[in-house]
């Protein structure tokens, strides 16, 4: 017989909890990170902050490739925190829980599609 308790404890499972933990710590550094890169830009610049300088900030190929992963990152970051949140609170109807999460993807995958016109509109 198996002992369930004490340091001999069997532990399974699929271990999610660990991934998506790791996932949100990578996409926050992510963000983080970018946050510094374009605060740098604009405080490096000369002249007023207007217009011109966010377009030129953005213009070049390389900064929306990078904005784009960003953005990704951070519709990922969203979609760990509200799911965990509706697994969370939303108990007692799972087909409302199952609603809300189809919503979630739908407005995040509408998101994405804006910033891709967004960026490379410029």
């Amino acid at each position: 017989m198996a002992v369930n308790y004490g340091s001999k404890r069997l532990v399974v499972g699929a271990h999610y909890g660990t991934r998506d933990w790791l996932a949100q710590r990578v996409t926050g550094a992510l963000m983080a990170l970018f946050t510094v890169i374009v605060l740098a830009q604009l405080l490096l610049s000369r002249g007023p902050i207007g217009y011109d300088l966010w377009a030129g900030i953005f213009a070049a190929q390389w900064m929306k490739v990078l904005t784009f992963t960003v953005i990704l990152a951070l519709l990922y970051h969203v979609w760990v925190g509200i799911r965990d949140v509706l697994m969370d609170y939303v108990t007692s109807a799972v087909w409302l829980r199952l609603v809300l999460q189809i919503f979630t993807i739908i407005w995040l995958v509408g998101c994405a599609g804006w910033a891709i016109q967004v960026l490379w509109r410029l």
